[in-house]
């Protein structure tokens, strides 16, 4: 893919015309608890990692020119993510694009300034209207099992909330689209994604639960909110061949990925214990 990346965000239009709106459960991860996280996490960084990752385009990048208060905070952010991406691979992610894109999206960028100090913390944090932004370990998790290893061409995902899965998404897919259906966060998320000037996502606002048929099949689905089944809409608009992850139950939940093998044929395997909002339909 040519790196001539226009500005972000570019609207779904720009690429489609009419648009309208394996086995035994592994042990339960950190749930995603927003208030008790952001009441308990505090700043406590583990000590980096050596050695710096490879570098993806729309990095913020630290420059001799910047401001030296700028450089300082930016080289912190570097090293404490490096830190977070360390314990998200001794948790069990070893995909190195995974782990790459994870280390690349600057995730402070996405939280509420008064939170940063917790930006890179394995927890999920409020980010306004009941939503949180996921923690760093399920969102890699996700994304790595979705891939499989494989390489992605166009990915949906379902609730866009603050933009930063997106983001990390965009280092790993060809072409994502994201649908999120709270009009603030939708404005929120691309407040956020636009300095970083990613020019292969296009955010949507509308019902997450219907897809985006007029785009499909896509290579991947991922959901960052938990229903009691996926919608069949979704499994509809999966490539055969692809993978669709997706938080699913009530109180409780565990991540599935579900596989589509035929024209009407999908397979199902529950993966580990986690904790969503839950996955509701319209608009608000």
């Amino acid at each position: 893919m040519k790196d001539a990346r226009p500005n972000f965000p570019l609207p779904l239009s720009s690429v489609t015309s009419g648009v309208r709106k394996p086995g035994t459960p592994a042990p339960v991860q950190t749930p995603q608890t927003a208030t008790r996280n952001a009441t308990t996490y505090t700043g406590a960084r583990t000590p980096p990692s050596p050695g710096p990752a490879p570098r993806a385009p729309g990095y913020v990048q630290v420059t001799s020119s910047a401001p030296a208060a700028q450089r300082s905070d930016l080289a912190a952010s570097e090293a404490v993510r490096r830190a977070m991406v360390g314990r998200i691979a001794r948790q069990g992610v070893s995909d190195p694009k995974v782990l790459m894109a994870m280390e690349t999206v600057p995730r402070h960028l996405f939280i509420e300034p008064a939170m940063s100090g917790q930006a890179y913390v394995d927890a999920s944090l409020p980010i306004g209207h009941n939503q949180t932004i996921s923690q760093p370990y399920i969102v890699a998790r996700m994304i790595e099992v979705m891939r499989a290893g494989g390489e992605l061409g166009k990915v949906l995902e379902i609730g866009t909330g603050c933009g930063y899965q997106a983001a990390v998404l965009s280092f790993v897919a060809k072409d994502v689209y994201s649908i999120e259906r709270i009009k603030p966060l939708h404005e929120l998320a691309k407040t956020n994604l636009r300095p970083l000037r990613i020019s292969n996502l296009r955010l949507q606002y509308g019902d997450g639960m219907l897809g985006l048929p007029q785009v499909a099949p896509f290579d991947g689905i991922i959901l960052a909110a938990a229903g009691l089944e996926v919608p069949r809409a979704l499994l509809e608009q999966l490539a055969i061949g692809a993978h669709l992850v997706a938080p699913v139950g009530a109180q409780v939940q565990h991540l599935h990925r579900i596989t589509r093998t035929g024209k009407s044929e999908w397979t199902s395997e529950t993966l580990e214990a986690c904790h969503f909002v839950p996955l509701r339909p319209g608009t608000i």
